[in-house]
């Protein structure tokens, strides 16, 4: 079955301890599956490059931007039945080692509910100098940070040398209850070829959900024979970062697709939703998504099975 979760809130000015528990817990109340961060941690006020590679600037709801992983670690303490989720991780942002123990941490604080960790290049040219990471290196560094991390995660003692990162040997605790699968986030070919050789999964949103099913064909076509077939969590956004709009009954009707087509889940993002002004507007906004944690639950089977 085709799970939904939500993405937490995390940018504006709004957001507050109070408000995030609030939101998980009724969340959770309302049957949502899981929960979900993103990562970046400053506003460049004078930007090289597009924002995500299309815009010049970065919407202005990012000049405030809570961290990822002690965020999700404060919600692993709310929220005790949804399972958890990074979508997306800047692999720029991070060591594998250190993120390693970051996410296995927020595993053991959730009682072994840490289910997705998504990884991408990022675009943020500025986020990559203030952690001193060279942005031309983003992919041949992403290529061994995948590695790295799942080696920390690895029994003991974890050893890693690569041409990023040199680890071990070493004893590395604790371990996650069971290993996060991977999400790519990336939509370049280079990180398309990574995604079917490197991932569990594949994190897209705005496109066509037959466009999603087709290129998650070729992308297991590529995939080597020893790893199970791709899947894929698709992102819907309530309002996009260009300020383009779905009805909560669009919205439905999306994930109703994603359920027929046998993806494996939908993320519904509403942090840029232009009518939240308060935390009262943030819960206002998830109650009124009832129908979209609904809608996966009554889609036809014979549909699913027609689809796939």
């Amino acid at each position: 079955m085709t799970t939904v979760g939500l993405t937490l809130p995390q940018l504006g000015p709004v957001v507050s301890a109070a408000l995030v528990r609030d939101f998980a817990q009724q969340a959770d109340q309302m049957g949502f599956d899981h929960l979900w961060v993103q990562d970046h941690f400053l506003y460049a006020l004078r930007q090289a490059g597009d924002y995500g590679g299309s815009a010049t600037e970065q919407p202005e709801v990012y000049r405030t931007v809570w961290s990822a992983t002690e965020l999700l670690a404060a919600v692993a303490t709310w929220a005790e039945r949804m399972t958890l989720g990074t979508s997306i991780l800047v692999a720029g942002n991070h060591w594998p080692a250190q993120l390693a123990n970051q996410l296995a941490t927020v595993d053991g604080l959730s009682g072994g509910r840490l289910d997705v960790v998504g990884l991408s290049v990022g675009w943020s040219v500025e986020e990559h100098r203030a952690v001193g990471v060279d942005p031309r290196t983003r992919g041949r560094r992403i290529d061994d940070f995948v590695p790295a991390l799942r080696a920390c995660w690895g029994p003991d003692p974890v050893e890693y040398h690569g041409d990023f990162f040199d680890i071990g040997p070493a004893v590395m605790q604790p371990k996650p209850a069971r290993t996060p699968k991977l999400m790519s986030g990336m939509y370049s070919e280079p990180g398309l070829a990574r995604t079917a050789r490197d991932y569990d999964l594949w994190n897209p949103g705005s496109m066509p959900i037959a466009m999603v099913v087709d290129k998650l064909g070729e992308l297991n076509e590529r995939r080597p024979s020893d790893k199970q077939p791709l899947g894929a969590i698709y992102r819907l956004a309530q309002q996009s970062t260009s300020g383009k709009r779905l009805s909560v009954d669009e919205m439905a009707t999306r994930v109703q697709e994603c359920a027929a087509a046998g993806l494996d889940g939908v993320i519904v993002e509403t942090n840029f939703c232009s009518e939240i002004g308060s935390s009262a507007d943030w819960l206002t906004v998830l109650a009124d998504l009832a129908p979209v944690v609904e809608a996966a639950r009554h889609t036809d089977p014979s549909d699913e099975a027609t689809t796939r």
